[in-house]
């Protein structure tokens, strides 16, 4: 029995063909276009979206070569996607989760801000969902007139290609996506008509919230690729990298490095209360099982620091050359580079901030500079690890990571190092999609309980941390309070 894994997510879709015994199979990867009409503003076109799945997918299935039991769908959050419902053409571009457009729908709304933290757990930030919908509303009335006449359907990445998927029968998300909206009480685990009010979003027009793991609908031949087969997980790449490490017991922990780098804790059935920039969210729901809660730091740029370097500045060819160009030095010579490209997350959450280096000199080279990007992700991780263990006071012994950045030893070296804690790198680095794989195979039949999908996961590498000076992190510290200044 094998499982397609669908990962859709910010600059390209990842497809997985997965074996029972966990093995990858196949794999497809197409990239889609990245569009920046404005400086802080990021869009995508739906339509590349569903052509780089079904490309994706198609290029998985050829080279595996074996039927699919079933399918598990994965995706980039908080990405706001209007399409009409007959059609399922986009009623407009995607406004992507790293869009800052909606700041002063935030400041509008700030005297609602504790109110909206106490039923979802989150700040009120132009990162949600909510407020890009906000914008929407006030800025392209003619694509709102259709979401209130019931022409056009609102919803997240997941949604979209549900609709896609099931060529418009499904228009559903999974309480895990849902649950990054700012329009889903966390409590009741649905949606919430006081913040629909709030943001003057007609419920009517809100995706269907289903399970994380269950039989959730069917593929439409005529619509995907010939095929009619069972959809039976959904959830968001951060959750279901989450459950794609086996972390189900509360304590959990994992850190995706992608285009953002977002660290999950789980925290059982429990809501844990947030706390310096942290995020209280939905892990997953099993089935009819209660809802699973977890603690989340998020960090904007990571991976998207990368390619800043690669496309933005041509320092490298290729995203894999940092590590070999940042390793050509043994350290940045005390370069500080603070990513904040799209502003930044735990625990400042300042949508205004923007990226900065600091301490350049006359000797500064283009291999300090991939050095100093490297560290700069490490730092912020360490920035969300530390609010982690002191705020909310949950230990943290050991760090497992995941994401296409994950692959990198000397990224994965200087975490250790800079956290004093092992972290630890699993033999599938795709996470987010052997997550979703395993939530639709656990509906699907394919893997029988929690404990035999643990045992399929396995182990990994391990890089143990090295004892390094204090001072880098003291002058991280600096670099990022003059930076925030600097974008006030």
């Amino acid at each position: 029995m094998t499982v397609l894994a669908i990962d859709a997510g910010t600059t390209g879709v990842t497809s997985l063909v997965i074996a029972q015994d966990g093995r990858v199979l196949a794999r497809g990867h197409r990239e889609f276009p990245q569009h920046f009409p404005a400086p802080g503003l990021v869009e995508h076109d739906p339509d590349e979206i569903w052509t780089a799945t079904l490309q994706a997918c198609s290029d998985a299935l050829a080279a595996a070569a074996v039927p699919v039991s079933c399918i598990g769908l994965t995706n980039q959050r908080e990405t706001v996607v209007l399409w009409d419902r007959a059609t399922l053409r986009p009623a407009t571009r995607a406004i992507v989760w790293q869009d800052r457009r909606s700041a002063g729908e935030c400041d509008r709304l700030r005297e609602h801000e504790p109110r909206i933290r106490e039923l979802t757990g989150l700040p009120l930030d132009p990162y949600f969902s909510a407020t890009k919908l906000a914008w929407l509303r006030g800025n392209l009335p003619e694509v709102w007139a259709g979401v209130r006449e019931g022409r056009v359907a609102i919803g997240t990445v997941d949604s979209y290609l549900l609709a896609r998927l099931t060529g418009g029968r499904l228009h559903a998300t999974d309480p895990s996506n849902a649950s990054r909206t700012l329009l889903f009480d966390l409590a009741t685990a649905g949606w919430s008509a006081e913040l629909a009010e709030l943001f003057d979003v007609p419920e009517a027009a809100l995706p269907e919230i289903v399970p994380s793991s269950a039989l959730i609908g069917r593929t439409a031949p005529d619509h995907f690729l010939g095929l009619d087969l069972p959809i039976c997980g959904v959830a968001g790449d951060q959750q279901a990298a989450l459950f794609g490490h086996a972390a189900f017991t509360p304590g959990a922990m994992k850190c995706t490095y992608g285009t953002g780098s977002f660290l999950l804790v789980n925290t059982g059935d429990q809501i844990a209360p947030a706390g310096s920039g942290l995020l209280s969210t939905v892990a997953w729901q099993l089935g009819g099982d209660p809802v699973q809660y977890a603690v989340e730091g998020s960090v904007f740029v990571t991976g998207a620091a990368v390619q800043w370097l690669r496309d933005g500045l041509g320092v490298i060819d290729d995203s894999a050359d940092s590590e070999r160009l940042a390793a050509s030095v043994p350290d940045s010579e005390g370069l500080i580079f603070v990513p904040a490209l799209t502003g930044i997350g735990t625990p400042h959450w300042d949508p205004r901030a923007r990226g900065a280096l600091l301490g350049i000199t006359r000797g500064t080279t283009g291999a300090h500079l991939a050095r100093a990007v490297l560290d700069g992700i490490a730092y912020q991780i360490r920035d969300v690890v530390e609010a982690v263990s002191g705020t909310a006071g949950i230990p943290v012994s050991r760090l497992a990571v995941d994401g296409g950045a994950a692959a990198n030893d000397l990224l994965c070296q200087i975490q250790a190092d800079l956290l004093g804690r092992p972290v630890v790198r699993p033999e599938t680095t795709e996470a987010t999609a052997l997550g979703a794989a395993f939530l639709a195979g656990l509906a699907g039949g394919v893997w029988g309980d929690l404990a035999e999908i643990a045992e399929v996961r396995g182990g990994g590498r391990v890089f143990s941390p090295r004892e390094i000076p204090e001072d880098g992190y003291r002058r991280w510290l600096e670099a990022v309070d003059a930076t925030r200044r600097f974008g006030s």
